[in-house]
């Protein structure tokens, strides 16, 4: 899915543009999510996880996303740098299309700009014109207190837990809370 560029207003008076990532920004993208993923033990992966995908894998995700009919991808652009990237996967099957799933990463310079909330919204409002999307959900780890503020901003609620999902290298385990927000349209 593609979505068009659009302008938006950060809290520090710059202009960021939000439209969906760009095969040639394929290295730009890689380098933007080892980053992000150095800067917290909340992301899926650390940073090192990402040292054996390529730059042509990172094209051929991005030309997948824009190809695909269920997965929209925006990525947020500071100045003609990447600050942050977010997602939605709509659900296929008959027992699943119901849901739709987004994730949500900002590097730590770009906090409290008002990025995260802007993308948010986009995601919502896409989740909403799709007729058969009643629900979308989202995961979060113990201790990831700002994450979990922006999800109860926009409705979100937890309904329910996995205890010890997340092992950190230091050895500690942390819980994986799981959210969901209906739509107006809801079930």
């Amino acid at each position: 899915m593609i979505f068009e560029d659009k302008q938006i207003a950060l809290k520090d008076g710059r202009t960021a543009i939000l439209k969906s990532p760009c095969v040639e920004d394929a290295e730009k993208m890689l380098n933007y999510i080892k980053k992000a993923c150095g800067e917290t033990d909340f992301l899926l992966r650390y940073s090192e996880e990402w040292d054996n995908v390529s730059v042509a894998s990172e094209e051929n995700w991005i030309r997948n996303l824009r190809e695909s009919q269920n997965t929209l991808a925006i990525t947020c652009y500071v100045d003609g740098k990447i600050a942050g990237n977010c997602e939605i996967n709509f659900r296929g099957g008959i027992k699943t299309s119901h849901r739709a799933t987004v994730a949500i990463a900002i590097l730590k310079e770009y906090w409290n700009l008002g990025i995260a909330s802007a993308m948010f919204a986009e995601l919502i409002s896409v989740a909403e014109a799709r007729p058969n999307t009643r629900i979308i959900e989202l995961e979060f780890v113990e201790g990831n207190n700002r994450a979990r503020t922006l999800y109860e901003k926009f409705g979100f609620e937890i309904v329910g837990e996995r205890p010890n999902a997340f092992k950190l290298k230091d050895g500690s385990l942390l819980k994986e809370y799981f959210m969901q927000k209906k739509l107006n349209n809801e079930i």
